[in-house]
């Protein structure tokens, strides 16, 4: 399956599977959580039963002690002594419910300890920190539990007040327990075991679901997308038709065929809008053309007409002299009507393979040699292409270039052809006067011209050939330094 990283059908395939994945990621963290509070919540309140067990204990101990219940009597009441095997043993409140005692007076130091040699052991529980004293003084319930972690796994010490008969406080509990969670933990694990199956199981399944429904969603899409590919205004354009499409994609549709036949329906108009435009120009164009030597051919013939006179001994010359004027001027009018019909009727091109070097060279026999000069890399460059038409597109060029010269210059025109693997290039170089910037977007433009006289169809002509031969044309033009014309044709 190949995706894109920004194409809808992936966006909905990898929203999906981390849609999965993040919901199977958050569950695995409230699990943990809610494991771990429970173990929390477990051992809290076993450690709270025990204290209250082991001061129920003691309470009836200090009540049927012969001692007087006071903090330095309390090592009496409380034997320390591991041979003393009494209930009033500190040992056997140990023995009995299953945990280390410590009990302290009230400044910290340690009394008795159900740890057989403790104090030799371990001398850092023979004082208790005066934070904790301070934190069961500060505490409503005067009870204060600190948590450290050990090898052996969480405990927990809970400190809280000894009272004698009269609700005083007398010396400081001390309870440590260790919070033995290897059950939870073995359950943790294997349900953790087990939810990694169930979600890994749908991970697949959400794989194989969101293949196939963002295959479904963009199928529809994918039809549209290639059908709006080929639409055009030059052509009749396709109506989508999809079996039982989503609401979406069939609000999309219907938008879309609307849309086609206001398109056709605007592309007719266009057309004709611009063929009307068209000939309007044209029209324009040739009367605007023909005037030009209608005036002078109507100033002379009344100028004539005026001077005339049959016993002038020199009127066969003056005669002679006008009718040349009519003969030129009509002339002209001949080749603007030729230029205007050759670009409205540009024939197609009859192409014919044939050595491109010779036709060029013919094209160039009408030119001053010193003037126009031509290179080619090779002897022999091989293209279908009309004769014709090439040698009308270099005498176009090469005329405008040496158009483009001023007088005060001395024309050096330059024509090159090259072939590469693939391409061959002609190019037409003068050292003219070059194009200014904000004509050169309308250089190929027919009827667009710099000069004061000509139709401004030459360059439209040339490119108009250049395509007909599936090429293009292009220049590189620098001020007042000359402009190099470029068609570049596929082998």
């Amino acid at each position: 399956m190949k995706l894109s990283l920004t194409s809808l059908r992936s966006k909905i395939f990898l929203s999906m599977i981390g849609l999965v994945f993040l919901a199977s990621i958050m569950i695995l963290v409230v699990t943990i959580m809610q494991y771990k509070e429970e173990a929390e919540d477990y051992h809290k309140k076993r450690l709270l039963r025990k204290e209250t067990a082991v001061k129920v204990h003691i309470n009836s101990i200090l009540e049927n002690t012969s001692f007087e219940v006071k903090t330095d009597k309390l090592k009496y009441i409380f034997k320390s002594n591991g041979s003393t095997r009494g209930l009033s043993s500190i040992s056997e409140l140990s023995r009995i419910h299953k945990m280390p005692i410590n009990i302290y007076d009230l400044k910290g130091n340690l009394i008795v300890s159900s740890l057989w040699h403790f104090k030799e052991k371990n001398d850092s529980i023979k004082h208790l920190p005066a934070y904790i004293i301070k934190k069961i003084d500060e505490s409503p319930d005067k009870r204060y539990i600190i948590k450290h972690e050990s090898p052996d796994g969480e405990y927990q010490s809970s400190f809280s007040y000894i009272y004698n008969r009269q609700f005083k406080p007398i010396a400081i509990l001390n309870l440590p327990y260790l919070a033995d969670s290897t059950f939870y933990k073995k359950e943790l694990e294997e349900f953790l075991k087990n939810l990694g199956l169930i979600y890994l199981l749908m991970l697949l399944i959400a794989i194989v679901l969101s293949y196939f429904l963002s295959r479904y969603i963009t199928k529809s899409l994918n039809t549209v997308n290639d059908i709006l590919k080929k639409i055009s205004f030059s052509k009749e354009n396709q109506k989508i038709i999809i079996k039982n499409p989503n609401e979406e994609i069939s609000q999309l549709i219907e938008t879309y065929n609307s849309m086609v036949d206001k398109l056709e329906e605007s592309a007719k108009k266009l057309a004709q809008t611009e063929r009307e435009e068209a000939w309007r120009n044209m029209a324009r164009q040739v009367a605007h053309e023909i005037k030009n030597p209608l005036t002078p051919m109507r100033l002379s013939i009344q100028s004539f007409q005026m001077t005339f006179d049959p016993d002038d001994p020199g009127i066969k010359s003056k005669f002679d002299e006008f009718a040349q004027m009519l003969i030129e001027q009509i002339d002209i009018m001949s080749r603007i009507a030729s230029a205007f019909s050759d670009f409205a009727r540009m024939p197609q091109a009859n192409l014919e393979k044939g050595n491109l070097v010779p036709v060029i060279k013919n094209a160039l026999k009408l030119y001053d040699p010193e003037q126009v000069r031509f290179v080619s890399s090779d002897d022999e460059i091989l293209f279908n292409f009309d004769k014709n038409q090439i040698q009308r597109v270099i005498g176009n060029l090469v005329k405008n270039a040496l158009q483009s010269v001023p007088d005060d210059r001395e024309p050096d025109i330059l024509v090159s052809v090259r072939q590469t693997a693939d391409k061959i290039f002609i190019s037409v170089t003068d050292n003219g006067s070059g194009i200014a910037p904000e004509h050169q977007s309308r250089i190929f433009e027919p009827k667009f011209t710099t000069k004061n006289s000509g139709m401004g169809l030459g360059l439209a002509i040339v490119k108009k050939i250049v395509e007909n031969h599936n090429g293009k044309i292009y220049f590189n033009s620098d001020k007042e330094m000359g402009t190099t014309f470029i068609i570049e044709f596929d082998k």
